[in-house]
């Protein structure tokens, strides 16, 4: 079995409102049509359709404050209670005590220590590297634990070669921020079926999409339903050439964030776990309820 997870940053599940909540307002045919009709709002969880299954898990684990990236995807990676264990959520990049629960790779390292092929697939520019390297860029959660695994970040190379995709699915930024013009060029829903290629070459496939916190501090619902629009063409065409058979899709996220518009801030709903692929993959997660569940959960199948 492979496993491909979809890591979109800042989505929680919000009320059924058009008026605050992009996902009411957005037409997502592809996630409904999965989901038998239901829309990615607070009352469509728990569900169970035919291929997958929607809960929704806790992201606030008993700790005051609003959750924030760094620590809730640390807990994402790990399955440790990270911001219990320090007293506080933190973020948006890991502090030192954060990134010292990530020093041995989190599952990325478990994984590959146990002969798994491993690996986040987004891309990252020259300049990312050059930002790290000089000290001018602190990497995320989830960089840093590939990176300590031992794993390679994927380069422009990879992106131009196809064993990579770009954050923004599509690869237009790159092309239009950063003058890039020798790479694949997808639409949407390409991208889907790229992204799917890219799974069926691993066992376990990471991919981290952060456009969606960035909308929902920018607060704009015509921004944010064309970003969700743009992401469900992506899943319709990774929909179209996934095998549910045997393959295992889990998107989640760290924290809410664009669900509710009428806030910058992060949110306390909870957040997604959506589960796509063979019954008993899913049966395994019945038990989850926050996000340090899904990480044991992901090396059970695995190991």
């Amino acid at each position: 079995m492979r496993i491909l997870f979809l890591f979109l940053d800042g989505v929680g599940l919000g009320a059924d409102d058009p008026h605050t909540n992009p996902f009411a307002r957005a037409a997502m045919p592809n996630l409904a049509s999965l989901l038998a009709g239901r829309r990615f709002v607070a009352t469509s969880a728990p569900a169970e359709a035919t291929r997958a299954t929607l809960k929704a898990l806790d992201a606030n684990l008993g700790v005051d404050g609003l959750p924030q990236s760094a620590t809730g995807q640390a807990v994402l990676l790990t399955g440790i209670n990270v911001p219990a264990q320090l007293g506080y959520h933190y973020g948006p990049k890991p502090n030192p005590e954060t990134a010292a629960f990530l020093q041995d790779g989190g599952i990325f390292g478990r994984l590959a220590r146990a002969g798994k092929r491993a690996a986040l697939v987004n891309a990252y520019p020259p300049g990312y590297f050059h930002g790290v390297e000089s000290g001018r860029r602190l990497y995320s959660a989830i960089p840093l634990a590939v990176t300590k695994a031992g794993l390679p970040l994927s380069t422009a190379d990879d992106l131009k070669n196809g064993q990579a995709i770009s954050a923004d699915f599509t690869a237009e930024g790159w092309r239009e921020r950063l003058g890039v013009s020798d790479i694949p060029a997808f639409s949407p829903y390409e991208a889907g079926i790229h992204l799917a290629g890219l799974a069926r070459r691993l066992d376990f496939s990471f991919f981290e999409y952060w456009l969606t916190d960035y909308a929902g501090h920018g607060q704009d619902m015509q921004t944010a339903v064309s970003l969700l629009e743009k992401v469900d063409a992506v899943l319709g065409g990774l929909f179209s050439a996934w095998d549910f058979e045997h393959d295992l899709i889990l998107l989640t996220s760290d924290h809410g964030n664009l669900e509710d518009l009428s806030t910058r801030r992060h949110t306390s709903n909870p957040v997604p776990l959506l589960l796509a692929g063979p019954g008993k993959a899913r049966r395994a997660f019945d038990g989850v309820q926050d996000l340090c569940g899904v990480a044991p959960v992901m090396e059970q199948l695995f190991l």
